[in-house]
């Protein structure tokens, strides 16, 4: 089983791409605490690279930004590349399969327009019902 739980600032800005196929990929990095502290009192931090696809990536470049704290649920994905020099080197990706926003929202920010928009979609997609005076044909 490859599954991670992480929760972390974010490091940067989110990265909001597309592929050729136009799915919507967002590239983002969390700096996540160790429980423990070094010799010398100071904490340990690990970097991660995650990578989140669709309606997801949409949703983390939009809604969150450079420090904002986050939970993400996936699994570990490593790679194999050649640097400029001709190196072989290896790299970690974490692909999301779940992210929560932890941080408050501040008075700027505002998911309404988040949870707006799939009333609409409902809204519009939503059959409308007919009112029927006639109850002759109810068997009770």
């Amino acid at each position: 089983m490859n599954k991670v739980f992480l929760i972390g600032n974010l490091t940067r800005d989110p990265e909001l791409s597309e592929t050729a196929g136009g799915v919507p990929v967002c590239h983002f990095s969390i700096a996540v605490n160790r429980n423990y502290s070094s010799q010398d009192g100071e904490r340990q931090t690990d970097f991660f690279n995650c990578t989140a696809w669709r309606a997801m990536a949409e949703s983390i470049a939009r809604y969150t930004k450079k420090g904002k704290k986050v939970a993400v649920v996936g699994s570990i994905q490593m790679r194999n590349y050649e640097d400029n020099q001709g190196v072989k080197r290896t790299a970690v990706d974490i692909i999301a399969q779940d992210v929560e926003f932890l941080s408050p929202r501040e008075n700027g920010d505002s998911f309404d327009e988040m949870d707006e928009a799939p009333r609409q979609s409902a809204q519009k997609r939503k059959p409308m019902l007919q009112a029927m005076d006639d109850d002759s044909d109810i068997p009770f």
